[in-house]
């Protein structure tokens, strides 16, 4: 076949092919009957090719070790290319690697263990772990992220630890961004600068029993209640650093604890007002308006009356 013609898939660098054998082999020099040549070579090659795809060439500047590829503190700016296939666990922590290319986990299925942490990182590419079903263990910490969109954990729902903390520009937290995550137990959002985290981005967690949201500038107002709640009815069976989240605002409860707040501290935010409440204020609002006409009326007469007074006077002084 032609190799120009040969379609180029997304998957190609991740599959050997074995060499095709021919005639040619058996035309070989060697010492026995043609047919053994044939066989001991082709088991030789393939021995070859299965040798390398147990993924045992290591990328430069990288350990690999029972499927443990080590490129960690090595100051490296990109992802290494190429990796073992067997690769189960993948430290690329402690370097200055700003980015992921899209594809980069497709090849390797048997990764459980993704460390990124103390990178520089802003955000990952959309369905970065589409084919990374077996992930468990995923540490993001000490990046740049600044949000954490709804498809950021797409597929990957075998994650069982997440941890996101250290991260002083991650605002946001989109309200489906751990969907599907079933398994998750462990998840670390603290010391970012979260305000606001949606109840409904914790609500389809039923394994979770860690959460730390410690050391982000809550704003404890109306929006909070709901998800202070859900924390409150699963502390019993949900860890939490109670102790170390504090409310930023508003001014009435700076600096107090998140979970020192209660249901009275919220009642303001129940307060309606009904069909009589709204009379009342109409009434209140017509009478008012009366009184600062007839006001104005009356400073009116009196303003004109000290001028004509004064007219007056003059014209007798004359």
């Amino acid at each position: 076949m032609d190799t120009a013609s040969a379609p180029v898939g997304s998957l190609q660098h991740c599959c050997c092919q074995l060499p095709e054998m021919g005639d040619t082999w058996s035309q070989l020099p060697w010492p026995g009957p043609p047919h053994l040549a044939v066989l001991l070579v082709s088991l030789l090659l393939a021995a070859g090719v299965m040798h390398s795809d147990a993924g045992t060439s290591c990328p430069v500047l990288c350990t690999c070790h029972n499927q443990v590829v080590d490129c960690s503190s090595q100051r490296l700016f990109s992802v290494p290319p190429d990796l073992p296939m067997d690769t189960r666990n993948l430290s690329l922590a402690h370097n200055r690697i700003a980015a992921v290319p899209p594809g980069y986990l497709t090849c390797y299925m048997e990764l459980r263990v993704l460390d990124l942490r103390n990178n520089s990182l802003m955000e990952l590419p959309p369905g970065l772990f589409l084919h990374a079903k077996r992930l468990a263990h995923l540490d993001l910490s000490y990046n740049n992220l600044s949000h954490v969109p709804a498809d950021m954990f797409q597929e990957a729902h075998g994650l069982v630890h997440i941890d996101l903390s250290h991260n002083p520009w991650l605002r946001r937290v989109h309200p489906q961004a751990f969907q599907g995550l079933v398994q998750l137990r462990d998840l670390d959002l603290s010391y970012g600068g979260l305000a606001f985290l949606s109840l409904e981005a914790l609500e389809g967690l039923p394994g979770l029993v860690t959460l730390q949201i410690g050391g982000n500038p809550w704003v404890c107002g109306c929006t909070m209640e709901p998800l202070l709640k859900w924390l409150r009815n699963r502390i019993q069976r949900c860890t939490a650093d109670s102790q170390l989240a504090e409310c930023r605002g508003p001014p009435e409860v700076e600096g107090a604890p998140l979970f020192s707040l209660t249901e009275e501290s919220f009642k303001a935010c129940h307060l309606t007002l009904t069909l009589d409440d709204y009379l009342f204020i109409a009434f209140v609002g017509f009478v008012v308006s009366i009184a600062s006409v007839a006001t104005n009326f009356l400073l009116g007469i009196t303003a004109n009356c000290c001028h004509r007074w004064s007219k007056a006077s003059e014209e007798e002084e004359i």
